[in-house]
């Protein structure tokens, strides 16, 4: 791959193509030849496999818009090697148009305890042919299954029909409480295992981002003046960004222990901290200013780089002590 070192142009979405139904003898270089006649390339790839071999698609991106442009209209339906070649314009899968669904399974869950594969069918049936179904269940016994029609118009329709539907006897209404969820039948399309697990990652990615931001970055701060408090801690930092907190730890006599934390809103704010503040000069002391590590953590750090063998160890003399060890 071919790559612009400026990231900063390299993330920018104008000027990139997509190249589909390439020769799988078309590699990086090939495909940078091609398209380099219209203009200035930030970046080109041939996408690959593990093995190295070309999956058939790759793709440009231009410093312009307009080398983009022409590079599409002169370049798609062109023959390239021994495939003819389709040019797009690259976007982003949030921009994408979603495809129509065309689905023949279906997911159904929250079904009815007394229900059997001839109860499911009979429910099911009405909507098309049923080419297979299963009645399963998971480890606490509660049962789901998996129904395949014929037609993907069976599948919307018995979707939109069936899924919310509430299967309940009128005594287990009654018996359910005002505070919980009646278990309503759930039916939708039988997603893939990759599906699922982008579903998971998109819905937990907001939530552990929240976290992050609301625990900040805390950094540690060794080498503080005995007369440092709080205030006058916060002070040292605050021009780099907000802070959220900032404690120097004291001793029974209410004076500096010699070290403190200060925690940082952001990674970036933190960062930019410990670049400008690490070893400088304040009271005639340089300070430390490091990332805070638990407990945990740092005493493994450190048990790995003092374990024998971890480094070059000073030749020793009797009882383990070093030469020129004297009383």
């Amino acid at each position: 791959m071919w790559s612009q070192r400026d990231p900063s142009l390299r993330k920018s979405g104008a000027g990139n193509i997509f190249v589909r139904n390439l020769d799988r003898n078309i590699d990086n270089k090939a495909l940078y030849d091609t398209f380099s006649l219209f203009g200035n390339i930030l970046s080109c790839k041939v996408a690959c496999d593990h093995a190295g071999k070309s999956r058939g698609y790759g793709f440009v991106h231009y410093e312009t818009e307009e080398a983009a442009k022409q590079a599409i209209e002169r370049v798609n339906g062109m023959q390239i090697g021994d495939k003819t070649v389709e040019v797009t314009r690259f976007l982003k899968r949030d921009d994408r148009e979603p495809a129509p669904l065309t689905y023949t399974n279906i997911y159904v869950k929250n079904v009815p305890p007394n229900f059997d594969e001839e109860m499911l069918k009979s429910m099911f049936g009405g909507y098309g042919t049923i080419t297979s179904s299963a009645i399963m269940e998971d480890a606490k016994g509660r049962k789901f299954s998996f129904i395949n029609f014929e037609t993907t118009e069976a599948a919307q329709k018995a979707v939109e029909e069936l899924n919310g539907k509430d299967l309940r006897t009128d005594e287990q209404k009654e018996e359910q409480k005002e505070d919980e969820e009646p278990e309503l039948l759930y039916v939708g399309r039988a997603q893939t295992k990759a599906e699922r697990a982008r579903e998971f990652k998109a819905k937990s990615a907001p939530a552990a981002g929240s976290q992050a931001r609301q625990q900040g970055v805390n950094l540690y701060v060794k080498n503080l003046d005995e007369d440092v408090s709080d205030a006058t801690l916060k002070e040292l930092f605050e021009t780099f960004g907000t802070i959220t907190s900032s404690v120097a730890m004291k001793d029974e006599k209410d004076k500096c222990k010699g070290f403190g934390f200060v925690c940082f809103a952001s990674p970036d704010e933190a960062t930019k901290a410990v670049t400008e503040m690490h070893l400088k000069v304040v009271k005639g002391k340089p300070l430390y200013v490091g990332l805070a590590e638990k407990k945990e953590a740092r005493q493994e750090r450190l048990r790995q780089r003092y374990q024998p063998g971890a480094g070059m160890m000073g030749k020793g003399g009797k009882d383990g002590m070093g030469k020129g060890m004297g009383k």
